[in-house]
């Protein structure tokens, strides 16, 4: 029997805001950009992402959450232990109807108490290619991504998910 470890995972997402430049607007006319200014993007994070437990063998592997239905599968050598794999859960507030762009960073590296690091990947959102906010200035989404595991590494690793917004 191979001996297995835990690893306890939490992501905090940290927001990062982004105001659309006025003297940047595509067709040289900034009035579309002005309105869109006049009421600053708010973002807030509701759910952090939670990978929640699982064991890991000799071989290592990768766990996944899909922020769609916020199902986690576990690939290699890892064994779900249990818990709630959260996918999260971010609302912006700003001008009603305004197209937005959101971002998330290629990859984002996590650190366990004890100086080891595990590695984000493939960071998704369940929103549409160009996504609005509603009439009341909200829009909700969620978002996952997949986590790789080193052979036989455990820890409680924590890190923080930028998550970048802009009027379009």
């Amino acid at each position: 029997m191979r001996p297995l470890l835990a690893l306890g995972l939490l992501f905090a997402s940290a927001p990062a805001v982004q105001a659309r430049c006025l003297l940047c607007a595509r067709d040289g006319a900034a009035g579309g950009a002005a309105r869109q200014a006049g009421i600053p993007l708010r973002v807030e994070v509701e759910t952090r992402l939670d990978m929640g437990r699982v064991a890991v063998g000799a071989m290592g592997g990768e766990v996944e959450v899909d922020p769609v239905s916020g199902a986690r599968r576990v690939r290699g050598d890892v064994v779900d232990l249990g818990g709630f794999a959260l996918t999260g859960v971010v609302t912006v507030r700003g001008e009603p109807g305004a197209e937005v762009r959101v971002i998330l960073p290629a990859s984002v590296d996590l650190e366990s108490g004890h100086g080891r690091t595990a590695r984000v990947t493939g960071l998704v959102t369940d929103l549409s290619a160009a996504p609005r906010l509603g009439a009341d200035g909200r829009l909700q989404f969620r978002f996952g991504g997949r986590l790789r595991i080193a052979a036989l590494d455990d820890g409680d690793y924590r890190g923080r998910i930028p998550v970048t917004v802009e009027y379009q």
